[in-house]
Protein backbone atom coordinates (compact mmCIF):
# COMPACT_ATOMS: atom_id res chain seq x y z
CA UNK A 1 0.00 0.00 0.00
CA UNK A 2 1.56 3.33 -0.87
CA UNK A 3 0.72 5.83 0.78
CA UNK A 4 2.70 9.34 -0.63
CA UNK A 5 4.14 10.61 2.98
CA UNK A 6 7.58 12.02 2.20
CA UNK A 7 8.03 12.06 5.88
CA UNK A 8 7.70 11.46 8.90
CA UNK A 9 7.86 13.44 12.62
CA UNK A 10 6.88 11.62 16.40
CA UNK A 11 4.66 8.95 15.10
CA UNK A 12 3.08 11.31 12.83
CA UNK A 13 2.47 11.16 9.37
CA UNK A 14 2.23 13.94 6.71
CA UNK A 15 -0.76 13.21 4.13
CA UNK A 16 -1.12 16.84 2.57
CA UNK A 17 -0.42 20.41 1.88
CA UNK A 18 -2.43 23.61 1.83
CA UNK A 19 -1.93 25.59 -1.10
CA UNK A 20 -4.07 28.32 -0.22
CA UNK A 21 -7.62 30.01 -0.63
CA UNK A 22 -10.49 28.12 -2.80
CA UNK A 23 -13.09 30.95 -3.31
CA UNK A 24 -13.84 33.74 -0.53
CA UNK A 25 -15.74 31.67 2.06
CA UNK A 26 -12.68 30.00 3.93
CA UNK A 27 -12.32 26.88 1.72
CA UNK A 28 -9.26 25.50 1.28
CA UNK A 29 -6.91 24.08 -2.24
CA UNK A 30 -5.01 21.19 -0.29
CA UNK A 31 -2.53 18.74 -2.00
CA UNK A 32 -3.22 15.60 -1.01
CA UNK A 33 -0.84 12.59 -0.87
CA UNK A 34 -3.59 10.21 -0.25
CA UNK A 35 -4.85 7.68 -2.95
CA UNK A 36 -7.63 8.18 -4.05
CA UNK A 37 -6.63 12.17 -3.05
CA UNK A 38 -10.42 12.79 -1.62
CA UNK A 39 -9.28 9.76 1.07
CA UNK A 40 -7.62 12.49 3.56
CA UNK A 41 -10.49 13.23 4.91
CA UNK A 42 -11.00 9.68 6.55
CA UNK A 43 -8.02 10.80 8.58
CA UNK A 44 -8.71 12.91 11.31
CA UNK A 45 -7.44 14.36 13.63
CA UNK A 46 -5.26 16.92 11.64
CA UNK A 47 -2.79 18.48 12.78
CA UNK A 48 -2.49 21.30 11.05
CA UNK A 49 1.71 22.99 11.06
CA UNK A 50 2.25 26.36 9.70
CA UNK A 51 5.75 27.88 8.36
CA UNK A 52 6.65 28.95 11.46
CA UNK A 53 6.01 25.31 13.11
CA UNK A 54 3.38 26.37 15.30
CA UNK A 55 0.32 23.63 15.35
CA UNK A 56 -2.99 23.75 16.18
CA UNK A 57 -5.36 20.37 16.22
CA UNK A 58 -8.55 20.23 13.69
CA UNK A 59 -11.26 17.84 13.81
CA UNK A 60 -13.88 17.64 11.63
CA UNK A 61 -12.13 18.83 8.05
CA UNK A 62 -14.58 18.16 5.54
CA UNK A 63 -14.20 17.87 1.62
CA UNK A 64 -14.51 17.74 -1.89
CA UNK A 65 -12.59 16.79 -4.92
CA UNK A 66 -13.18 19.08 -7.83
CA UNK A 67 -11.89 19.62 -11.44
CA UNK A 68 -9.09 21.32 -9.67
CA UNK A 69 -8.25 19.07 -6.59
CA UNK A 70 -8.92 18.81 -3.12
CA UNK A 71 -11.16 21.70 -1.50
CA UNK A 72 -11.46 21.44 2.32
CA UNK A 73 -13.70 22.90 4.69
CA UNK A 74 -12.32 23.75 8.84
CA UNK A 75 -13.70 24.86 11.24
CA UNK A 76 -13.09 28.52 11.92
CA UNK A 77 -11.78 29.78 8.91
CA UNK A 78 -14.55 31.30 7.25
CA UNK A 79 -13.18 33.70 4.90
CA UNK A 80 -10.78 34.50 2.19
CA UNK A 81 -8.16 35.97 4.30
CA UNK A 82 -8.24 32.94 6.74
CA UNK A 83 -8.01 30.52 4.65
CA UNK A 84 -4.95 32.56 2.67
CA UNK A 85 -3.32 32.84 6.36
CA UNK A 86 -2.87 28.38 6.03
CA UNK A 87 -1.17 28.95 2.60
CA UNK A 88 1.95 25.89 2.92
CA UNK A 89 0.63 24.81 6.02
CA UNK A 90 1.15 21.52 6.51
CA UNK A 91 -1.48 18.08 7.10
CA UNK A 92 -0.34 15.54 9.78
CA UNK A 93 -2.25 12.99 11.07
CA UNK A 94 -1.44 10.35 14.33
CA UNK A 95 0.41 7.15 12.39
CA UNK A 96 -2.44 5.15 14.12
CA UNK A 97 -5.31 6.79 12.85
CA UNK A 98 -4.02 5.11 9.76
CA UNK A 99 -5.55 1.22 8.84
CA UNK A 100 -2.43 -1.38 9.39
CA UNK A 101 -1.14 -2.75 5.80
CA UNK A 102 -2.19 -5.92 4.54
CA UNK A 103 0.78 -8.51 4.44
CA UNK A 104 2.76 -7.76 1.78
CA UNK A 105 1.90 -4.31 1.85
CA UNK A 106 3.03 -0.97 3.45
CA UNK A 107 3.19 2.71 3.73
CA UNK A 108 6.32 4.49 2.53
CA UNK A 109 7.09 6.09 5.43
CA UNK A 110 7.29 2.73 7.26
CA UNK A 111 10.56 2.28 4.88
CA UNK A 112 12.32 5.43 5.48
CA UNK A 113 15.46 4.44 7.82
CA UNK A 114 15.43 1.20 6.56
CA UNK A 115 19.17 -0.08 4.92
CA UNK A 116 19.20 -0.31 1.53
CA UNK A 117 21.83 -3.12 0.13
CA UNK A 118 22.15 -4.66 -3.57
CA UNK A 119 21.99 -8.07 -4.16
CA UNK A 120 25.92 -8.66 -4.26
CA UNK A 121 25.92 -6.89 -0.50
CA UNK A 122 26.98 -3.27 -1.11
CA UNK A 123 25.85 -1.08 1.37
CA UNK A 124 23.64 1.98 -0.22
CA UNK A 125 22.94 3.60 2.83
CA UNK A 126 19.43 4.04 4.32
CA UNK A 127 16.32 4.75 2.78
CA UNK A 128 15.74 8.68 2.77
CA UNK A 129 12.39 9.02 1.43
CA UNK A 130 10.63 7.78 -1.97
CA UNK A 131 8.63 10.35 -4.53
CA UNK A 132 6.65 9.37 -7.42
CA UNK A 133 7.66 10.46 -10.65
CA UNK A 134 4.20 9.84 -12.34
CA UNK A 135 5.65 7.06 -14.73
CA UNK A 136 6.92 5.36 -11.08
CA UNK A 137 7.82 5.93 -7.87
CA UNK A 138 11.39 6.08 -6.95
CA UNK A 139 13.55 4.64 -3.62
CA UNK A 140 16.33 7.50 -2.13
CA UNK A 141 18.88 5.74 -0.52
CA UNK A 142 21.32 8.10 1.21
CA UNK A 143 24.64 6.55 1.88
CA UNK A 144 28.36 7.52 0.56
CA UNK A 145 26.19 9.05 -1.98
CA UNK A 146 22.35 9.83 -3.19
CA UNK A 147 21.06 6.80 -4.84
CA UNK A 148 17.66 6.90 -7.18
CA UNK A 149 16.35 3.08 -7.27
CA UNK A 150 13.05 3.01 -9.34
CA UNK A 151 10.20 1.22 -6.96
CA UNK A 152 9.42 -1.37 -8.84
CA UNK A 153 8.67 -5.20 -7.66
CA UNK A 154 10.45 -7.14 -8.18
CA UNK A 155 12.41 -6.08 -10.86
CA UNK A 156 14.61 -3.50 -8.30
CA UNK A 157 13.14 -4.08 -5.51
CA UNK A 158 13.94 -7.19 -4.21
CA UNK A 159 12.75 -7.70 -1.02
CA UNK A 160 11.75 -5.45 2.09
CA UNK A 161 11.85 -7.00 5.50
CA UNK A 162 11.42 -5.30 8.10
CA UNK A 163 12.49 -7.78 10.82
CA UNK A 164 16.18 -6.90 9.80
CA UNK A 165 15.31 -3.45 8.83
CA UNK A 166 16.56 -4.19 5.56
CA UNK A 167 15.64 -3.74 1.64
CA UNK A 168 17.65 -5.58 -0.80
CA UNK A 169 17.96 -4.08 -4.31
CA UNK A 170 19.36 -5.08 -7.81
CA UNK A 171 21.11 -2.05 -8.76
CA UNK A 172 24.38 -1.68 -9.32
CA UNK A 173 26.52 -0.30 -6.94
CA UNK A 174 28.08 2.00 -9.43
CA UNK A 175 25.44 3.23 -11.07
Amino acid sequence: MSNEAPSRASGRILLGRIHGAFGVRGELKVESFTEPPRAIFGYQPWLVRDAQGLEREVDGARGRETAKGVVATLAGVDDRDAAEALRGSEIWVPRDVLPAPGPGQYYWVDLEGLQVVNTQGADFGVVSHLFSTGANDVLVARGDRERLIPFLEPDYIVSVDFDRRLVTVDWEADF
